[in-house]
């Protein structure tokens, strides 16, 4: 097929997909996702050579951490690129036979990775439901509920909106109250202030606090992908909390800073972590309300028998993580007090 339609990634926008997708990569790339934004949004082809890289790389694919980073990019687009990029993505083809597909049983998808497919879809299939042209999604997510398929428990007006404002410093302050709990509104006395004039030190701090939130959700993501919400282990659950609660307060700060912000390219670094902690937490606590159920199961048998011994592993490793994390909260102020 290549031969006729040429590689997905050769085209500008699908090399930036590519490389932002990499396995290689040790988290998302929020610059290289905002570039690929740009070029999806300014160009006439972007929507489409955009969508056919990402088909490309989630169709088939069996590293799951390039599908997943393949997911942020898909969500980054649908947030920032319009209805010329939802028209492509909203469709039932896309749903069904790339991301459904994604998820069969016979793919093996961890958990985390169904849990995401199955938020996206109960997300879009809200947004879109008034608008005739992208009602394919619609019909998937009914489908797939009439099927008896469990989508994950999140409260829709707390998720992050599709229509992400423009990129303006006058549009940071609306867009924080996504927040799970943290909603910033016109009244509260934090839009007001002047904005913060970055030192090279504080930049460095605000980086260091920022990879320790990013550090937080990836140990709580890898735990809860292997734990069976009816056999949780008290060390475990410890520790999940903890990480929570710390990440939380995280999150706290991170959103009292955000209006006093006037570089662009920061505020879109914190508002894509805040996503992160948000699609994060709704994970925790979706397996806080399952504790004594089973988790979402698209018909694959529990694959937690293989998983006990890597969980151990996972569990100190983040107990490690998570002090040396503690040990330098206490100097870490996301700058908001210099």
């Amino acid at each position: 097929m290549e031969f006729f339609i040429g590689n997905p990634f050769s085209t500008p926008v699908g090399q930036l997909i590519e490389h932002a997708t990499s396995s290689s990569l040790p988290s998302e790339d929020w610059g290289l996702n905002m570039d690929i934004c740009d070029i999806v949004s300014e160009t006439d082809e972007g929507p489409k050579d955009a969508v056919r890289a990402i088909k490309k790389r989630i169709l088939g694919n069996r590293n799951f951490k390039e599908v997943m980073l393949t997911l942020s990019v898909l969500e980054a687009c649908v947030k920032n690129c319009g209805h010329k990029f939802h028209i492509y993505v909203s469709t039932r083809d896309f749903v069904e036979n790339v991301l459904v597909q994604t998820i069969l049983p016979k793919n093996n998808a961890p958990v985390v990775l169904q849990d995401r497919v199955l938020s996206m879809i109960q997300a879009w299939s809200d947004a879109f439901r008034s608008s005739p042209d992208l009602t394919g999604v619609v019909t998937v997510y009914e489908d797939l509920r009439r099927k008896g398929v469990e989508f994950p428990v999140t409260e829709l007006n707390g998720c992050s909106p599709i229509h992400t404002p423009n990129r303006t410093i006058e549009s940071a302050s609306p867009v924080t109250a996504h927040t799970e709990s943290h909603s910033v509104t016109s009244s509260q006395p934090q839009n007001t202030e002047t904005p913060i004039t970055w030192s090279p030190q504080q930049m460095k701090t605000l980086k260091t606090e920022l990879e320790v939130v990013r550090n937080n959700i990836s140990v709580m993501s890898d735990m809860m992908s292997q734990m069976e919400p009816a056999s949780l282990e008290p060390s475990d659950t410890e520790l999940l909390q903890q990480l929570y609660s710390m990440t939380k307060d995280m999150q706290g700060r991170m959103v009292e800073l955000i209006p006093r912000l006037s570089d662009e390219k920061l505020i879109e670094q914190l508002l894509c972590a805040n996503d992160d902690v948000n699609t994060t937490f709704a994970q925790y606590h979706r397996l806080e309300a399952n504790s004594n159920t089973n988790l979402i199961d698209l018909g694959t048998s529990n694959q937690s028998k293989t998983a006990n011994g890597a969980h151990s592993t996972i569990s100190q490793s983040a107990v490690t993580t998570l002090s040396n994390q503690m040990a330098g909260l206490s100097k870490l102020h996301f700058c908001l007090y210099f």
